[in-house]
């Protein structure tokens, strides 16, 4: 399988592009700023991008999509309960200093438990909010990879302080999902370092006691 990793934006939010070897078809994870950068690997490898699928509606995580899916490079994707995010993304940039290029509508909305297959490959849905009502992280079995968003960091987890965010919700979701997931899955996050579920139960301050 095709997987490449990187940090976008001013704020380095890690946007990984997934393609399966035989039919080159591609999901797009996260693809929050520097299109041409992120295209320019879709062309170089002769992928033909599925989805642009989001762990969450905050703009550092999203503000790429809308002149993707107008390019022609895939359906936007994303759990309702972060529309009312989404609707406001021109604002969320200007409140942190960006103009961003419009948005465009999404596509298909994503569920707890819904498989989104690319290729040979499915990711599985898990409905992790908390740091914002419709975050999400998604599950490549088949490559025992866990993509947390910003719901689970390497020795932390994401704020709760803004909009939508709630405390209970998030350790809900990492204490009730993530860490109960059945194997030691990688974890490559919505910022920094990549880590695993057992680090990170070991480890994260937030999760000891």
């Amino acid at each position: 399988m095709f997987m490449e990793s990187f940090a976008v934006g001013c704020l380095a939010c890690n946007c990984t592009i997934l393609a399966c070897d035989r039919t080159k078809e591609a999901v797009i994870i996260d693809p929050g700023d520097e299109k041409d950068k992120i295209l320019k690997i879709v062309n170089d490898n002769n992928l033909q991008v599925k989805y642009l699928l989001h762990t969450h509606a905050h703009f550092d995580h999203i503000g790429a999509a809308g002149p993707m899916k107008r390019e022609g490079y895939g359906k936007i994707m994303l759990h309702k309960g972060d529309n009312f995010l989404y609707d406001a993304l021109e604002q969320q940039g200007r409140m942190f200093g960006f103009d961003l290029p419009p948005k465009d509508t999404v596509d298909e909305a994503i569920e707890d438990e819904d498989e989104i297959s690319f290729g040979d490959h499915h990711l599985k849905i898990l409905h992790t909010p908390g740091h914002t009502p419709g975050s999400c992280s998604f599950v490549l079995e088949d490559e025992d990879l866990l993509f947390t968003g910003d719901t689970l960091f390497r020795r932390s987890i994401g704020r709760t302080d803004l909009p939508g965010g709630d405390f209970s919700q998030i350790m809900d979701s990492i204490q009730g999902k993530l860490l109960k997931l059945d194997k030691d899955y990688k974890i490559i996050p919505g910022h920094g370092e990549c880590t695993c579920l057992s680090e990170e139960s070991r480890a994260n301050p937030f999760l000891k006691g």
